[in-house]
């Protein structure tokens, strides 16, 4: 792995292909549910020597939402939680970005789902810096954050017989990050 240094400075595009934003919330209070969003957008802009310039903009559509399950994702996409209709992306814009420790970064910023915005803090590790063998320059970032999905105008519940509810109100997101340099084409 190359350590963090002037080489990131730039502009970096998420590659779609090997990028994963998914989340997984409690069945039943029992097992847990799996899914993810298939069309991601996002950017990094990063400066090394000023990291307050730094920022993410990350842009999700709501309707790509997949979790293996026709019906449930019919549901997903529903007024009942994401209204897919009437808000159809789910953006995340950066205020701040953090370096908390060597290859760990807080990312500080403003969570819009259903036309709710939140300040949330998303850790996480940078894992690296590689030049791919198609001439991409090459980092990648994962990290996982717990919310509660009421804070976001996500409601719907069923009771369970047992007291408890079908669908947790915690949820973790879950972030597999591969972003290209968008560099300059050398002239030669």
């Amino acid at each position: 792995m190359t350590a963090v240094d002037a080489s990131m400075n730039g502009d970096w595009l998420f590659d779609p292909d090997h990028t994963r934003v998914g989340f997984s919330a409690r069945h039943a209070m029992v097992t847990k549910v799996r899914g993810a969003f298939n069309d991601v957008e996002g950017r990094i802009h990063v400066d090394v020597d000023h990291p307050e310039n730094s920022w993410v903009e990350v842009r999700v559509k709501v309707a790509s939402i997949d979790t293996r399950s026709a019906q449930r994702d019919e549901h997903l996409r529903s007024a009942d939680f994401f209204d897919a209709e009437t808000y159809p992306e789910i953006v995340f814009r950066s205020t701040a970005v953090d370096e908390v420790d060597e290859n760990a970064l807080n990312v500080i910023g403003d969570l819009t789902i259903r036309d709710i915005t939140r300040q949330v803090t998303i850790p996480l590790s940078f894992t690296g810096i590689e030049r791919d063998p198609f001439g991409n320059l090459r980092a990648g970032f994962e990290g996982t954050r717990r919310l509660d999905r009421r804070d976001f105008g996500l409601e719907w519940n069923a009771a369970l017989d047992t007291g408890g509810v079908l669908v947790s109100e915690k949820i973790t997101l879950e972030f597999e990050i591969s972003a290209i340099k968008a560099e300059e084409a050398i002239e030669g």
